[in-house]
């Protein structure tokens, strides 16, 4: 019985070839019949179709809708598909493996642009594309994958150094987290060192005052003391004349009448004889925090070291920047700049008015002004408004206004030591001015519709660039 199931199989496969579809290679699927009499399943020349009006076989064109159903084709594929013994056995599925579906020959070619084996029968199907044999076709693709493999070894390579820079910036966080923590803790410890140098004086103002009310207090209590005793000689006095014979107590009369005198004011208390508590507790967190202005500073801007390039150092309050004596070892972040050498503000602005100094002294080289956020950062770039910049410069002792497509020479009477920026969003104007004359130097115009940042460049110079405080004022109302 075996036997004759495998001879069965064996009559099927030429049977099994002349149903099988050219394109999906396997058993018709609702056969369509082209001009040419080519049949492939409807799917397949529907496919196809989308990227080429001709015969996938014979390349010869046709026009859409030309096809027609191949009733006969289709009645012959289903009945077989519907018979129990169309098995292939192994040896032939072994034989298949190596030889075309199309022809049943062995596959002896490459064809470059289909990227499979081809037999000697296919080579009218592939009559323009490039063929090869087998062995420099398996060449072809093992160099192919050969730089694909170099590529993903290359991406492991940079993988690799991405986790160690991934690694690094975490030991960078617990640094910042750590000149953070040291900050705060030497901040506070001043801001303390003021709160107990306040409270000491005013428990010595509050003691001093005791002091003082108590000892007034207690020289008028001696006085009055001394005047008790006073009227109790005077009444003894008078009690003793008073037990003298009658005749002798008239005669005395005036005289002791005379003496009767009490001309000392009466005692009581003298104004302001207590504490004045309202000047020692009244509104006590208001005026200790009005005294403490004296020891703050508020700056309207503070720097970005996210942004710093790593040729710029930053003072611990990040009021400061200038030249780095060496490169510093800082993560690639997205905010970074580098290669350019500039910082950014910490804050962004949409929308308002806003002013900042910035003193520069006998910089030689800087840039200052604002910037729209989405400024070039990993990669050197032309300083301009139509590049998001708009800000002002020195360099070779010429002042520049860096406006498109030139720039502008400003002309500038004494070199300024301080330079303030003004913006107004609302009005689309950032402009320059000496801060120590306050002079007008130049104003940039634009629609301002991203966020925009301060920029500061002080230059590859030791000269720091300094932000000045702002003025601050207590408002009551």
């Amino acid at each position: 019985m075996a036997d004759m199931d495998e001879e069965m199989s064996e009559d099927t496969l030429p049977l099994q070839q002349d149903l099988t579809c050219p394109v999906c290679q396997g058993v018709f699927q609702d056969p369509m019949l082209l001009p040419c009499t080519h049949s492939f399943c409807r799917e397949c020349l529907a496919k196809s179709s989308r990227f080429s009006s001709k015969c996938p076989v014979c390349r010869v064109e046709f026009r859409e809708g030309s096809a027609i159903p191949n009733r006969a084709l289709n009645d012959a594929s289903v009945t077989f598909l519907k018979q129990p013994n169309r098995r292939v056995p192994p040896s032939r599925a072994i034989e298949e493996e190596t030889c075309c579906n199309l022809h049943l020959k062995p596959l002896e070619l490459y064809c470059e642009k289909d990227e499979g084996p081809v037999c000697v029968d296919c080579v009218a199907l592939h009559n323009t594309h490039r063929l090869w044999p087998l062995k420099e076709g398996t060449n072809i693709c093992k160099k192919e994958l050969g730089y694909k493999v170099q590529i993903f070894e290359k991406k492991v390579e940079s993988y690799k150094n991405m986790t160690k820079k991934f690694s690094n910036a975490v030991e960078y966080i617990k640094y910042q987290a750590g000149e953070a923590e040291k900050t705060i803790k030497a901040e506070f410890e001043k801001l303390h060192k003021v709160l107990y140098d306040e409270e000491t004086k005013r428990l010595n103002d509050l003691s001093t005052e005791e002091r003082d009310k108590i000892n007034s207090i207690q020289r008028m209590s001696d006085d009055v003391q001394k005047d008790i005793e006073s009227l109790k000689e005077l009444i003894d006095s008078l009690k003793k004349e008073m037990g003298n014979e009658d005749l002798p107590l008239l005669r005395n009369f005036q005289n002791i009448k005379r003496k009767a005198q009490w001309t000392e004011p009466e005692p009581s208390f003298l104004f302001d004889s207590l504490l004045n508590m309202g000047k020692h507790v009244g509104a006590l967190r208001y005026n200790i925090w009005k005294e403490m202005k004296a020891h703050v500073k508020y700056y309207p801007v503070v720097l970005d070291p996210n942004s710093a390039s790593p040729w710029l150092s930053l003072n611990a309050d990040l009021t400061t920047v200038k030249e780095s004596s060496e490169r510093l070892t800082v993560p690639e972040n997205l905010e970074r700049f580098d290669p350019c050498v500039f910082v950014l503000g910490a804050e962004g602005y949409s929308s308002g008015k806003y002013k900042w100094d910035v003193i520069v002294g006998d910089n030689p080289k800087w840039i200052l002004g604002v910037c729209k956020e989405t400024v070039t950062r990993k990669k050197k770039f032309t300083l301009s408004t139509s590049r998001g910049v708009w800000a002002i410069g020195l360099s070779k002792g010429v002042y520049t206004a860096f406006t498109a497509p030139d720039r502008t020479e400003l002309t500038v009477q004494q070199c300024p030591e301080k330079i303030r920026v003004k913006l107004n969003i609302e009005k689309g104007e950032v402009s320059f001015w000496d801060g120590g004359r306050e002079k007008h130097l130049v104003t940039l115009s634009h629609k301002f519709e991203e966020m925009l940042y301060p920029i500061f460049g002080p230059g590859l110079h030791t000269t720091p660039m300094i932000l000045a405080p702002g003025k601050m004022a207590v408002h009551t109302s």
